[in-house]
Parts: C-alpha cells; sequence; structure tokens
C-alpha cells in the first residue's frame, strides 16, 4: 500500500486518503437502508470509539510529527505545537459560534451560532459537515509532513486516513438516522448521509496545497489540525454520547477506539 501511495504528488495522496474517508461515511449512511432507527447504547459505544481514535490520531499522526518537525526550527521545539494546537481550537471555536448548527438531539431552540431561518434538518447536517472540515485537513497536512519523512510518514498518514475512517462509520449513521426519523425516505436520508463527509476530500486537498506552498509553517499546520480535531471530541462527541446516561458504554469506547488507532499508527508508521 506504501508503494502505491508513494508514486504520487503528496496532494493526491490526500485525495486518496479523504476519498476513502467519505467513503466510510456514505458506508454508515447506508446503514439506514436497514434500519429505521439504530439501538443508542450502540450509537454511544461507536461515538465513543470515534473519540478515542479522534483523541489518538491527534496525538500520534499529527502533533508527534510536529515536533519532530520543530527541532531544525529557531524557536524552542515545543512552540509550534503549542501555538498551533490552540490557534485551531480557537479558530474551530470561532467557525461554531458563526455558522448556524444544530447538535444531535437537541431541540431547533436550541441552534448554535448566528441566528437562522435554516430548517431542523439542514442546522443538523451543517453541524456534521462542519466538523468533518478539521479532519479532511488533517488528512491533507498530513501526507505533506509524510513527504518529508519517507515510508514510515506515508505509513502514518495512512493510519490516520483509516482511522478516521472507522470513526467516520457512525458519523454518517448519525446524521442518516435523525432525517429518517423525521420521515425522509431512505434515499434522501442516505445521500445527505453521505454528503456531510464530501467536504473531507475537497479539505484535504485544500490543506494538502496549502501545507505544500507554506512548508516553513508545516509543524504550526499539524498542531493546528490536531487542535481542532480535539476540539470536536470536547465539544460534540464525547458529550452526544453521554447524552443518554450510558456512561460506560462511551468510556469503554473510547478506551477501545485509542488502543485501535494506536496499534495502527505504531505498526503501519
Amino acid at each position: 500500500m506504501i508503494a502505491f501511495f508513494e508514486q504520487f504528488s503528496p496532494i493526491i495522496q490526500a485525495l486518496l486518503g479523504t476519498l476513502f474517508t467519505w467513503f466510510m461515511t456514505a458506508l454508515g449512511a447506508s446503514m439506514i437502508f436497514f434500519t429505521k432507527s439504530v439501538s443508542r447504547k450502540l450509537l454511544d459505544g461507536m461515538l465513543g470509539a470515534a473519540s478515542g481514535v479522534m483523541i489518538a490520531a491527534s496525538f500520534w499522526s499529527l502533533l508527534e510529527p510536529a515536533i519532530e518537525l520543530s527541532y531544525d526550527m529557531a524557536v524552542p521545539i515545543w512552540f509550534p505545537a503549542f501555538v498551533g494546537f490552540l490557534v485551531g481550537g480557537g479558530f474551530l471555536w470561532l467557525v461554531d459560534k458563526l455558522l448556524p448548527h444544530l447538535h444531535l438531539g437537541q431541540d431547533i431552540s436550541q441552534a448554535e451560532g448566528l441566528k437562522s431561518s435554516w430548517e431542523r434538518s439542514v442546522l443538523l447536517i451543517t453541524a456534521i459537515t462542519l466538523h468533518n472540515i478539521p479532519e479532511g485537513l488533517a488528512v491533507g497536512i498530513a501526507f505533506v509532513a509524510a513527504s518529508q519523512a519517507g515510508g514510515a510518514g506515508i505509513a502514518s498518514a495512512i493510519a490516520l486516513s483509516i482511522g478516521i475512517g472507522l470513526q467516520n462509520l457512525p458519523e454518517g449513521l448519525a446524521v442518516s438516522a435523525p432525517l429518517r426519523r423525521e420521515g425522509w425516505k431512505r434515499r434522501k436520508a442516505f445521500f445527505y448521509g453521505q454528503f456531510s463527509g464530501m467536504v473531507e476530500p475537497i479539505a484535504g486537498v485544500i490543506g494538502a496545497a496549502l501545507a505544500l506552498t507554506m512548508e516553513p509553517i508545516l509543524p504550526y499546520a499539524l498542531a493546528f489540525a490536531a487542535g481542532a480535531m480535539i476540539y470536536v471530541v470536547a465539544e460534540e462527541l464525547i458529550p452526544e454520547s453521554k447524552r443518554e446516561n450510558h456512561t460506560d458504554i462511551p468510556t469503554i469506547g473510547v478506551m477501545l477506539g485509542f488502543a485501535i488507532m494506536m496499534v495502527l499508527d505504531v505498526a503501519l508508521g
């Protein structure tokens, strides 16, 4: 697999990696063809696992490479990771405050962002789509960083793509299932469920292109993506997984997701 990726430029690598993550979102959304609803305990466990994957990926695939690339810089080695991480989280916080969206399970009166006349379904789709942007950026930037590290770096970027793809499974279903419960036809619910992941290839290519043109700030870019991903975990995934008070199931999911992503990154990278 590494040899296959090595023949392409980082931008094409980023496109291939994020097309996979998009496919996994679509695969999760396709479950709506087999059920109208999903077990809340199962969804909580899957959201917990998605959180664990993103936490592990943020360190092993993003922050650790950011620190390694900072050794030859004129600033302390911790500085790019520290600044980039906080700026990434702060950026997503700002977008969260401005863009109208609605978290899963909330009434439309609880919609966040600027006031809008958008329908509940549109607000739900917007929320998931917003949170997929940093995942696409992370994959794109990781492949650019991998171009400086050779085969091991590419393996780590591939592991990141696989990990994000795995955690996209519940996200696709998390969009489609509420739409189906609101009376949407299965085909339409599936379309908008997979549509929420369509932003990842776009963000991945943009992230790779920007990272290539600004290589001196690559450590900052890697940490920025990590900060944005951790913000999603803390703001959306973990609170949503515990909304029904299934406290043990999401926690076990976080542990398993973290362990799986850790094994993926260490084994492949």
